[in-house]
């Protein structure tokens, strides 16, 4: 099918799409625009694949297929780095496995840290925390997360101790080599604060995002850690999925996106939920398809 693709309209989508809104978000505001349901899906299923590709479809003519879901979907047919047992070896501890989804993969771990371990966490982060940053779709370059209201640090890989006892227990979990992890971030939200909605994987749609994965591969799974339990609020919601995971200490929730194709699944969207009450940290280990290169 051939529609017409103004160059507002195709700034529209693509600015959304950069910033992580989720595709069905899209749609469904097109839809409340008068665009035939199939039309919505249509359109906004091509300009996501295509900016996924880094290569964002210029106004004009725009070609869609009129079956979205088959253009090019993704494979999730592949099982959890985890594998299916419920209990799980992590080396110097084993950890269980409390529930799992299929749609994004999902699981919930039980005991991935302990109280200890925790604390000494939030210990050494505390004096490092800054504001958020992340990288601007449009230039590349390093700003204050507007959709992020939490303050973060990172450690080097390796950098203490307690860093490699836990990366090294994250790798014999996912059998994901060490080399192939980011550095640990560690994030505390205040009351009020919130990520929105996200893709943990990278967009191709800045020269900054492009050279990461060409040195590192793209990010094929998270582990979240929460440091803490929260007093309310500030659930990891999987807002595609309708789960809802609740911080508590030492638990963890970890979700892949990224298969052997190479595709992300656009289903593992996620936010923070506010925090209503106390305070939420969380430690967060983002894995890649090759060896991490950090950015020189």
């Amino acid at each position: 099918m051939i529609v017409n693709f103004p160059q507002d309209v195709r700034d529209w989508l693509v600015a959304h799409l950069e910033r992580g809104t989720p595709p069905a978000t899209i749609t469904a505001q097109l839809e409340a625009q008068n665009v035939p349901a199939v039309l919505a899906a249509a359109i906004v299923d091509t300009v996501a694949h295509a900016v996924a590709r880094g290569a964002p479809p210029p106004a004009g003519q725009l070609h869609v297929d009129e079956t979205p879901v088959a253009a090019a979907p993704f494979r999730h047919e592949e099982p959890l780095h985890l594998g299916r047992a419920p209990v799980l070896d992590a080396g110097d501890r084993r950890v269980q496995v409390l529930a799992r989804l299929e749609r994004p993969a999902v699981a919930l771990l039980s005991g991935l840290l302990d109280a200890r371990e925790c604390a000494a966490l939030i210990a050494l982060a505390r004096p490092r925390l800054d504001a958020v940053r992340v990288v601007d779709p449009q230039s590349g370059e390093d700003v204050i997360a507007e959709h992020r209201s939490s303050e973060g640090m990172f450690f080097r890989p390796l950098e203490t101790p307690l860093v490699e006892r836990i990366e090294r227990r994250i790798e014999k979990l996912t059998g994901i080599p060490l080399a192939h992890g980011e550095g640990i971030q560690v994030l505390r939200y205040r009351p009020g604060a919130q990520s929105t909605p996200h893709f943990d994987f990278l967009l191709p749609a800045n020269a900054a995002n492009r050279e990461s994965i060409e040195r590192s591969g793209q990010r094929i799974s998270t582990m979240v850690m929460y440091l803490n339990d929260v007093e309310s609020g500030g659930e990891t919601a999987f807002t595609e999925a309708g789960l809802s995971v609740t911080a508590r200490e030492g638990n963890a929730v970890y979700f892949q996106y990224g298969n052997r194709l190479g595709q992300s699944d656009h289903a593992s969207v996620h936010a923070g939920s506010p925090v209503l009450a106390g305070e939420k940290w969380i430690a967060t280990k983002w894995l890649r398809a090759r060896r991490f290169v950090p950015r020189a």
